[in-house]
């Protein structure tokens, strides 16, 4: 599960089944704060999911460069694949 597509498509399951996100606002040039609308506790358990799916370490730093999906994605996959 290295390729973005794989990192996309489980990411956006995750956020559709744990955090109730409607699938249809996610995009990958839509704004991830924005179309997420989490609080900062949701942030936290979304890291610890992302963490444990894919076996990656996501740090305060990590979320810096972050402002679309696509970045999100991208940002996974380089942890996978450093």
């Amino acid at each position: 599960m290295n390729t973005i597509t794989a990192i996309q498509e489980k990411v956006n399951e995750i956020l559709v089944e744990e955090f109730e996100v409607d699938g249809n606002k996610i995009s990958g040039t839509a704004n991830l704060r924005e179309t997420l609308g989490l609080d900062s506790l949701d942030y936290v358990d979304l890291v610890v999911a992302i963490e444990a799916d894919f076996g990656v370490k996501l740090g305060e730093a990590d979320f810096a460069g972050i402002t679309t999906f696509e970045d999100f994605y991208n940002c996974i996959g380089s942890k996978m694949n450093p």
